[in-house]
């Protein structure tokens, strides 16, 4: 056994170890930070975006049939203008002759910018009362309404009863309406039309409240006279028959510029307001119908001469009243307006805007800012969730795609190899080096040689002491005396990291063909035999072999045990067949000696210098096979902080060698191959998909929450119905038990959210920069000779 030691004098290997693990613990703290606050932006902006549609917070709740015992007779019987003048309820008609063009439930990127076309066609005004998760959802259009000269009021912000909702939901329902209005086109507006609400003598002891309530704080409630019932699409000759008021009455009318298809309301509304000009009507807004009504009022009072004098247009005063203060503590201010002899009809200011709006306010301040922050959230969560929604339906057909191609290709390949005839050629008799690169490997070392010294074919045992601050060298020394081992070398070098090890023993190895293992490693008895059977065929540069889970009894162990079998080692049989198989793990690999060399050895560049050197042998021209069964056993992580380390090092790892081999996008032959073969395989199915996966969840928990549960339900559990059929085909050709497979629904749920965040900080650290050493996870030795294994 021969043994070098380092040069005195150099750095002693633990300080730096122990800085650069420091470092790498500094830099890692934020990049985790930023996934996790990733995440929950994700999850905020569905939830944002749920609450617009009435996913989140949705109450369809309708109520009818309540007594309206409480609710005054003067209210009941009177017009569809509800105000509370000092706290007092007053009602108010329209004038005769008059119509108010009432429309609910807009706007609608479809139905609202046609009757918009038609209102200004036909020189008339119109009301709309808009819900507020629309308005945030299409500001434009708002924006056009109040330009074109229309009067906007409040359907509350998720269209809800709020006869059963509470004082802080009413509350915010009206707020966030009005913070949406200031967003979209810079007003708010004192007028209010409960949904599900029809004409004043429909108030019940339950929606009176909440009247009197908005009333006191400045609403003017908006009922119907006349309903086109537009909504049940009768045809268009019966809604413009609904929507005629009767005897020359003046009427508050229905429409809907959204909330389904509004084709024959669009048809209805030329005709009507042509039919209806024709009989002698006028139209006006909301607003407008009050300031006719007091101006009639105060003639009929004798006040229509003082009010001219004054410089005031009739019905200021009601404006005033009802707009002194913005609804829900908003200041606002309403501009003078200018009459002459008291007529209406002229220009004047109202808050900035034509004297036809005057429920409208000019949003300044903090609610302007805060409206127009609003409309931008929701514009981030309009794009952001139906594009997430389209790629994971994309991802979902890949992952399936991927899954049948697995199948197929891993059926294929075990039948192919496992024929009676089939073989690599003549075979492999010729002794091998096996590397075995140790750091700190204490509690393993010696389980690994034990299992070196039942190998059945003839090796030579070259331990690399990687600066090991423990015992390594000493018991790999005792452990190969013990068995009687005449052929191990130990090797000790100053700490350099993983690749230097390997390179120091590639370069000190006896024969052409090297074995590559981890220290915590333990080989079956062919293990090695089987392993080196593939470089009868000349074309054949390096083997991967079948690395297990030994430590798989814990619930940590039994997710990375599923994962071995069916993400690693069935992605290598058809990785295998496509001839471009990404990553010889470093548990169990075998390489051409000349071959490494010829590629430059393991290289540094990266943190996955099994995954490197693997393309690397691809791009020299050789062809990377996997034996099945060749089988080792390695300990996995037996902690979540444990195992981030190791994925976060894989993950990152990856994407540094696939960035580093570019160029084989572009190469021709076995490097070409891979680059377009297998690079785009790897990028879709372990950078891309990986990360959208785990939003399945999401999206599966969100929709069984707030859409249907059971629905919900059946996808998620179809879903894990075709994964673990994949999962049992691979445990079958693995000649795996099944009772594992118990773990996989929990697998699902919490072992993927973690890989999730493990590629997230890989894709951070990637963007941002940084780099990690060789990382040392801690080890049990608990993974003892195969034959103890269960």
């Amino acid at each position: 056994m021969a043994t070098t030691t380092p040069s005195r004098g150099r750095r002693r290997a633990p300080s730096r170890m122990t800085r650069a693990a420091g470092k790498a613990a500094a830099l890692q703290k934020p990049r985790v930070i930023l996934a996790l606050l990733l995440l929950l932006a994700l999850t905020s902006v569905m939830l944002l975006d749920g609450y617009l549609r009435a996913e989140v917070g949705g109450d369809e709740r309708v109520r009818s049939n309540a007594s309206s015992s409480k609710v005054p007779d003067k209210v009941l019987d009177g017009g569809p203008i509800l105000s509370f003048r000092g706290g007092e309820a007053q009602s108010q008609s329209v004038p005769e002759k008059t119509i108010a063009l009432t429309f609910d439930d807009g706007p609608n990127p479809t139905w609202t910018p046609q009757i918009l076309k038609i209102l200004e066609e036909n020189d008339v005004p119109g009301t709309f009362f808009v819900v507020g998760s629309m308005v945030s959802r299409y500001p434009s259009i708002v924006k056009d309404l109040v330009n074109q000269g229309n009067e906007i009021g409040i359907h509350t912000f998720t269209h809800v009863d709020l006869s059963y909702q509470s004082d802080d939901r009413i509350a915010r329902e009206m707020d966030q309406t009005q913070l949406a209005l200031a967003g979209a086109a810079g007003i708010t507006t004192t007028l209010f039309r409960a949904p599900y609400s029809s004409e004043a003598d429909a108030i019940d002891n339950y929606s009176w409240p909440v009247y009197k309530k908005l009333g006191e704080e400045g609403y003017t409630s908006v009922f119907v006279d006349t309903d086109s019932d537009d909504w049940k699409r009768p045809g268009v000759s019966k809604i413009i028959k609904w929507a005629t008021p009767s005897k020359n009455k003046g009427a508050s009318v229905l429409f809907h510029d959204a909330g389904g298809e509004r084709s024959q309301t669009v048809k209805a509304l030329g005709t009507y307001i042509k039919k209806m000009k024709a009989k002698g009507y006028t139209f006006t807004t909301i607003s407008g119908a009050i300031r006719q009504t007091e101006s009639a009022n105060q003639q009929a009072n004798g006040q229509t001469g003082q009010t001219a004098q004054n410089g005031q247009q009739p019905g200021s005063e009601q404006s005033e009243q009802a707009g002194g203060q913005v609804p829900g503590g908003q200041q606002g201010q309403q501009g003078q307006q200018q009459g002459q002899n008291g007529q209406l009809g002229q220009s004047g200011q109202a808050g900035g805007v034509n004297s036809l709006q005057a429920a409208h306010r000019t949003a300044t301040g903090t609610t302007l800012y805060e409206g127009k922050a609003l409309v931008a959230a929701v514009a981030v969560a309009e794009w952001t969730v139906p594009g997430l929604a389209t790629g994971l339906a994309v991802v979902g057909v890949a992952v399936m795609g991927r899954f049948g191609m697995m199948l197929i290709l891993a059926r294929r390949h075990y039948r192919q190899r496992n024929k009676r005839r089939f073989s690599w050629g003549p075979t492999v008799t010729q002794p091998v080096s096996v590397i075995v690169p140790a750091y700190n490997e204490k509690e393993c070392i010696a389980n690994t040689l034990e299992s070196l010294a039942k190998s059945t074919h003839p090796i030579e045992i070259i331990v690399v002491d990687d600066g090991s601050t423990d015992d390594t060298s000493q018991i790999a020394r005792d452990a190969a005396r013990s068995f009687g081992m005449t052929n191990v070398r130990v090797i000790r070098q100053e700490n350099a990291g993983k690749p230097a090890a390997l390179n120091n023993g590639v370069r000190s190895a006896s024969y052409d063909i090297v074995v590559m293992m981890d220290g915590d490693t333990v080989f079956e008895p062919d293990a090695v035999h089987q392993l080196v059977q593939p470089f009868a065929d000349p074309e054949v540069g390096a083997v991967a072999g079948n690395a297990k889970v030994g430590n798989r009894n814990t619930i940590i162990g039994a997710w990375q045990h599923i994962e071995y079998v069916m993400g690693f080692n069935l992605d290598r049989r058809m990785y295998d067949l496509l001839r471009c198989m990404p990553t010889i793990p470093g548990a169990i690999g075998a390489f051409r000696r000349d071959a490494v060399l010829e590629v430059g050895g393991m290289s540094e560049d990266t943190l996955a210098e099994d995954t490197d050197i693997t393309i690397a042998m691809h791009r020299g021209g050789w062809r990377v096979v996997y034996q099945e069964h060749a089988r080792a056993w390695t300990e996995a992580p037996a902690s979540l902080k444990q195992l981030w380390s190791q994925r976060y090092r894989w993950s990152y790892g990856t994407m540094q060698a696939l960035w580093k081999h570019r160029k084989s996008l572009t190469d021709k032959g076995p490097s070409g191959r891979f680059g377009r073969v297998g690079m785009p395989l790897v990028v879709i199915f372990q950078i891309i998909t990986p990360v959208f996966a785990p939003l399945i969840d999401v999206f599966t928990a969100y929709s069984m929450i707030f859409i249907d549960f059971k629905a919900a339900l059946l996808a998620w559990l179809a879903v894990l119905g075709i994964q673990l059929v994949c999962a049992a085909y691979a445990f079958r050709l693995d000649r795996e038990k099944y009772r594992y497979l118990l773990m996989m629904p929990l697998q699902q749920l919490a072992y993927r959210q973690m890989m999730y965040l493990v590629l997230i900080h890989s894709c951070i650290t990637a963007l941002t920069g940084g780099r990690l050493r060789w990382q040392k996870l801690k080890r049990t030795g608990e993974v003892g000779t195969p034959a103890g294994v269960s």
